[in-house]
């Protein structure tokens, strides 16, 4: 489905190359023949932005969207999962799905990286496309609200993957919890979640000292991270790609 390749392009960090591919990325949206006029107009409009406005002020802001902060970050995973070992384990199944089907990722690209994720998604059967967004149309609704309060124009990308999933969003539901919830991007925010990995990195190294010192910690070390070792593996193992980058 080309019009998932295309929201994978416009959800990534703006590029030279995206800009350069303007009409090949308008077209695809102009003839694809699911999403609705009034999403199409508003994700050509999206487009517009990032093709015409500066490249260097487009990538400040993308930064300041995505990479700071958990609320809008693109990691799907981190939404249901937080830093739990359950979303190492989860990451290993969808890396397992990707290979089953012959998609071979980057070892930089996380496998729950929604723009990665929408790509592998371009390559299926409509059905399960459906499926796969039906499925996770609650972090879509969220990310959506909370990009549209902090007006981000990228909010329109998971308006049309909400429209694409069949699933209806309660708007003034959304509304209700992005505005309870605080804001996790601002400057006192960052300075809070910096002390707390200060802290806890003192007291772990307090506490390796009764566990076996510097062994102790590098076996603790060893078990949080084996599901991302299985991970990688996982793309050494995998011999094909299927990705159909624009």
């Amino acid at each position: 489905m080309q019009l998932l390749k295309v929201l994978a392009r416009v959800l990534e960090y703006p590029t030279e190359e995206l800009q350069q591919n303007r009409d090949a990325l308008v077209a695809a949206v102009l003839e694809d023949s699911r999403l609705p006029r009034q999403n199409k107009d508003q994700l050509l409009t999206c487009i517009e932005r990032l093709c015409e406005g500066d490249l260097l002020d487009l990538q400040e802001a993308y930064v300041g969207t995505f990479d700071r902060g958990r609320a809008t970050s693109l990691l799907l995973f981190e939404h249901v999962h937080g830093e739990s070992r359950d979303r190492g384990q989860a990451m290993v199944d969808l890396m397992e799905q990707y290979n089953a089907n012959g998609l071979e990722i980057d070892a930089r690209e996380l496998p729950d990286y929604l723009p990665l994720f929408l790509e592998y998604l371009s390559t299926r059967p409509w059905d399960e496309v459906k499926n796969w967004l039906e499925d996770i149309h609650h972090i879509l609704g969220l990310l959506g609200e909370r990009l549209f309060q902090r007006e981000s124009i990228y909010h329109v990308v998971m308006d049309a993957l909400l429209v694409l999933s069949g699933r209806a969003a309660d708007r003034q539901e959304l509304a209700r919890i992005v505005a309870s919830e605080e804001r996790d991007d601002t400057p006192e925010a960052l300075d809070r979640v910096w002390e707390e990995e200060m802290v806890k990195f003192v007291d772990d190294q307090g506490s390796s000292c009764a566990s076996g010192g510097v062994v102790g910690q590098r076996r603790r070390e060893l078990e949080q991270t084996q599901t991302i070792h299985l991970s990688e593996q996982l793309m050494v193992n995998a011999t094909h790609r299927e990705t159909g980058r624009a």
